[in-house]
């Protein structure tokens, strides 16, 4: 789809004829998931070409960051911010003297939102290099969300970590879900541990997000002398700063993901050496009365107890007295 946008707003006619009111009143060419045919219109009508979505997932540092003869090519991951299921997909820019070509093949709240402030005049919108630059704070601003974001979600699950009780696998303070089973306290186990893996997967995506704008702003900076304002240097400059900062607080909650699995992992290990020990003591109060009963299934001729009238009851009491013995002392060990 093609969406034109001006220094006041929206410019019709869009859809199929939007092309043709290009060259002459739009500054801004939005292409979200473009067929073939719209680039077409928008390469003949402008001049400009209009990298494919292969062209625009290329790694390397001099594809994304490219030189044209009338402008500059940039493209970047960008997470799709689906707190479900995120994933990156590419981003791209071609920034002229006279037009701004995006190309992006899912919604972005900064799209929005920066079309919506050039409607209302919030924000100066009337050169591409203006617009880009809305775009970029637009999307730090939105990265910044995801990850304050992130960071409350975090902080969520320390504490179901931290006040899980490893006896009862709930909350320290609530005392109805401390007697689930051990399947349930499993359960929320595995769920912790897939929390804790989605908010990793999301972090290294806003990372990767992250790192594209902080290689594209300073180039465009430095090697856009001539397309920029004197009022945008400062403009590109607190951009950089607010990525660099977003940088480091990335890392913290990266640290504090690790941090998180780590004190799960050690949960589990805690819930296995439970299970292990309720087994040891088993099969140790077992052993005595496997024993007295042992002796006593032995076919010696000349057993005293076999001749007593309470012999039966007396082997019986021997029994559950040898594995009460053991039973008690390991309660008093406070080993279960």
């Amino acid at each position: 789809m093609i969406s034109l946008h001006g220094p006041h707003g929206a410019v019709e006619p869009q859809g199929s004829e939007a092309a043709d009111a290009t060259p002459t009143v739009a500054i801004w060419i939005d292409l979200d998931d473009p067929s073939a045919e719209e680039v077409q219109q928008v390469e003949a009508t402008t001049g400009i070409r209009v990298p494919s979505r292969k062209a625009l997932s290329e790694v390397e540092n001099s594809s994304r960051l490219r030189r044209l003869k009338n402008g500059f090519s940039l493209s970047t991951p960008m997470i799709t911010f689906d707190k479900v299921d995120s994933s990156l997909k590419p981003l791209g820019f071609v920034l002229t003297k006279d037009h701004l070509v995006t190309v992006r093949f899912h919604d972005l709240r900064a799209f929005a939102e920066v079309k919506k402030r050039i409607a209302e005049g919030d924000g100066p919108g009337t050169t591409s290099t203006e617009i880009f630059l809305l775009l970029v704070e637009e999307l730090v601003d939105s990265l910044a969300d995801a990850l304050e974001d992130m960071g409350a979600d975090l902080d969520a699950l320390s504490t179901r970590i931290f006040d899980f009780d490893v006896r009862g696998g709930a909350p320290a303070s609530d005392d109805k879900l401390k007697t689930q089973t051990p399947r349930r306290r499993d359960l929320a186990l595995r769920r912790i541990l897939r929390g804790i893996g989605r908010r990793g997967k999301a972090l290294g995506k806003i990372r990767s997000s992250l790192l594209g704008l902080e290689r594209i702003v300073p180039f465009v900076a430095n090697e856009c002398e001539h397309l920029i304002g004197a009022e945008q240097g400062p403009r590109f400059e607190a951009v950089r700063r607010d990525i660099a900062s977003l940088d480091e607080f990335e890392i913290r909650q990266s640290e504090n993901v690790q941090f998180l699995l780590d004190a799960t992992l050690g949960l589990i290990n805690m819930e296995q050496n439970n299970t292990f020990r309720v087994l040891t003591v088993v099969s140790v109060v077992g052993i005595p009365p496997t024993l007295v009963t042992s002796l006593y299934g032995m076919n010696f001729k000349h057993m005293p107890e076999l001749d007593w009238a309470y012999g039966y009851p007396y082997g019986l009491a021997l029994v559950v007295l040898s594995a009460l013995v053991p039973m008690v002392f390991f309660r008093m060990r406070g080993w279960f």
